[in-house]
């Protein structure tokens, strides 16, 4: 079994996906436009200019999978009651991590050395997706 993120973006997928491309060094492993696809949406389901938006796109983040779309969202994105947790090798990486995920974002709790970790810290990016970046104490 295997248990994989979906995140809705209700109109800035592409420009997510770039971010996290920077940010991340996420690569785009599958991405399909709604006009690509061989079965028009139900009606209601998409704005009708919306040809040229994400309908689901598959992005590797590390040895992660994230999946993504523009659609299945009515309104603002709402990202909460979640994180995504990003472990990094060392303090050094997870400053550099840190720091470009909450460029245009949100911080909730500063990047720092905590009981069970070199570096801890929380942020919310720039679309609201809630991050967790972690480098664990050796042992």
């Amino acid at each position: 079994m295997l248990v994989q993120p979906y995140l809705n973006f209700n109109g800035c997928c592409e420009e997510a996906l770039a971010f996290y491309q920077a940010a991340l060094g996420a690569q785009v492993e599958m991405l399909m436009r709604f006009r690509e696809s061989p079965d028009e949406p139900p009606p209601g389901m998409i704005p009708p200019d919306w040809g040229d938006k994400v309908m689901h796109a598959s992005v590797r983040i590390g040895d992660s999978m994230v999946m993504a779309s523009d659609g299945g969202c009515t309104d603002k994105p709402g990202f909460a009651g979640f994180s995504l947790t990003l472990s990094v090798a060392d303090p050094t990486e997870a400053e550099r991590r840190f720091a470009a995920l909450a460029d245009g974002g949100e911080v909730r709790m500063p990047l720092a050395e905590t009981f069970f970790a070199t570096s801890f810290g929380m942020v919310a990016d720039r679309f609201g997706v809630q991050w967790m970046v972690i480098a664990m104490k050796e042992g």
